[in-house]
């Protein structure tokens, strides 16, 4: 698709005043919201990530060595799959290089963590796997200040992306 069509679908889509489906970590969970700024996310999402944010789920959670963000379509979809995984290991192998560009253009801003992250990326590894209906990127680290940054990090990603995902360490 091109640049222009990609960037014509963001602003439309931020601008819809139609009630909106939140991303949960439950598909079946659907919620509805007139939030123009959570709009904001969810279409920067879609044109950063290639999938709708609205009809996929997202979570964030917290480990006692770093986390594991998932990203499943919530139906099947080979297509939106694939396009998860590739998303998932450009992100893994961008993280590794301590560039966090994409989050900042997601969520409009620099996204807690990152900086810290960027500096230790030394100390963290990221690995990208399949799943079902999609992936995750697990994010592990030994360095105790990498993992409070990756908590800090993924704690935001779970309140912007409205995940409702718990955040407790398993």
């Amino acid at each position: 698709m091109p640049r222009i069509a990609l960037v014509l679908l963001m602003v439309l889509a931020a601008c819809s005043n139609r009630p909106v489906r939140r991303a949960t970590s439950s598909p079946s969970i659907a919620h509805h919201s007139t939030d123009s700024a959570f709009a904001r996310v969810q279409a920067r999402g879609q044109v950063a990530m290639g999938v709708d944010q609205y009809t996929s789920s997202h979570t964030f959670e917290p480990l006692p060595d770093g986390g594991r963000i998932t990203l499943q379509r919530d139906t099947e979809d080979s297509v939106g799959a694939a396009q998860i995984r590739r998303h998932l290991r450009a992100i893994a192998h961008a993280f590794a290089r301590g560039n966090f560009n994409l989050p900042g253009f997601v969520h409009d801003g620099e996204v807690p963590g990152t900086a810290v992250m960027a500096e230790r990326r030394s100390h963290i590894t990221y690995t990208a796997d399949s799943l079902p209906r999609g992936g995750q990127l697990r994010i592990h680290s030994d360095d105790t200040v990498a993992v409070a940054a990756i908590h800090e990090f993924l704690a935001f990603q779970r309140r912007d992306h409205r995940s409702g995902s718990n955040g407790a360490l398993n």
